[in-house]
């Protein structure tokens, strides 16, 4: 790529920098997407395609789903359901005991409040969701409103759809600012690019693209494996989880923690989750996080004990100290936007984090309160 310009480059070709781009281009903007690999190569590429608002409680983050939830509805009629996996079948949470249901039904009370559709489920209505569950559970709760979409599709048609320039295999080198401090380009290994404006949707990159122009910025990986099993007949109606699930999201621990997630594709396989882990980037399969994943599977939908696995993949969650996303402008650095940081939610929350940055590139006020997400934040954890 010889030397280019643009009104915005988006470093980034995963879900969210795919929405940055789609949105900023229905703006009026010119954009070029630069990704170090290929599309939907990074954290994008090893998910399960969550679209949620069950495992969010009341605050800035839910606000941020459920806009978002709305959006990925637009951006389904645009594109195409079928095309991009989009399946609106609601999400079941399930507990295994007494205590474990009164929480749950307690933070359904506090998420109807904020607007959220929940169904309160008892144990004898379970089976009407999901016939093949384990009988034993003791209750659960239903949340329609809950998507899945097959990420790497939806990335790939999002790009194309925005009409932006995508250089892959390319890696960006530095970030170069006038002596006001603006920038004004970005070097890449492949050549120069002409902007005045950088959206750093780099993922689990994004702290060393920060780097480059001399600001903090803590996304640190969070490692999870997925197993995948062969093509079965319909087992799996929605998204099913554990209520620890949502604990586990919001845990600071560095260990292996495992929490059941089941639900089933347009193809037949079973996605089975969920572990998360802080082991850097460290790549390794772990075996015994595997056998976890298929045990809590099992432990749900019994069914599943004679099924075969076909694959097993694991990915790197982006996720920040506090456990919130990464969006805005930086105030730092005049020119660099920020819209990484989300962990797990990086499919649901990727509309409306592209939507808002696309308004802030073109000087409207946001619709939604950005400052719990604002770049700025860990600078008094320094």
């Amino acid at each position: 790529m010889s030397d280019a310009s643009a009104d915005v480059v988006v470093v980034g070709a995963g879900m969210v920098g795919a929405a940055c781009a789609y949105y900023a281009t229905r703006a009026g903007l010119s954009v070029i997407v630069v990704e170090r690999a290929g599309v939907a190569g990074g954290t994008t590429g090893a998910g399960e395609g969550n679209i949620l608002v069950s495992d969010k409680p009341p605050g800035p983050e839910l606000t941020l789903a459920q806009r978002s939830v709305q959006l990925w509805r637009e951006l389904g009629d645009m594109l195409g359901r079928q095309q991009i996996e989009l399946e609106p079948k609601g999400g079941l949470v399930v507990t295994a005991s007494p205590p474990e249901q009164a929480g749950l039904a307690a933070l359904a009370v506090r998420q109807r409040a904020a607007g959220v559709d929940v169904v309160d489920v008892a144990a004898d209505e379970l089976a009407g969701y999901e016939p093949h569950l384990a009988r034993d559970l003791a209750g659960g709760a239903f949340y329609p409103q809950d998507m899945q979409v097959q990420p790497m599709l939806a990335a790939a048609r999002l790009l194309r759809a925005s009409g932006a320039r995508v250089s892959t295999a390319t890696t960006v080198t530095g970030l170069r600012r006038d002596p006001g401090d603006r920038i004004r380009a970005v070097v890449t290994d492949r050549g120069l690019i002409h902007t005045p404006a950088v959206v750093n949707a780099a993922g689990v990159w994004s702290g060393n693209l920060a780097e480059l122009a001399g600001v903090r910025l803590p996304v640190l990986p969070r490692r999870g494996f997925i197993l995948v099993t062969e093509a079965l007949p319909a087992l799996v109606r929605h998204k099913v989880y554990a209520a620890g699930y949502v604990a586990n999201v919001g845990r600071d621990s560095a260990d292996l923690e495992i929490s059941p997630v089941v639900e089933g594709t347009p193809a037949g396989t079973i996605l089975i989750g969920s572990s998360r882990e802080r082991v850097g980037f460290d790549a390794t399969m772990s075996l015994p996080a595997l056998r976890q994943l298929a045990a809590g599977a099992v432990r749900l939908f019994p069914v599943l004990a004679t099924a075969s696995t076909i694959r097993a993949y694991r990915g790197f969650r982006p996720y920040t100290p506090d456990h919130l996303p990464v969006i805005g402008a930086d105030r730092r650095v005049p020119g660099l936007y920020h819209a990484c940081g989300h962990e797990g939610a990086g499919i649901g929350l990727a509309p409306v984090t592209g939507h808002s940055i696309a308004g802030l590139l073109t000087g409207q006020a946001p619709d939604l309160d950005l400052r719990p997400f604002a770049p700025e934040r860990f600078d008094a954890h320094v």
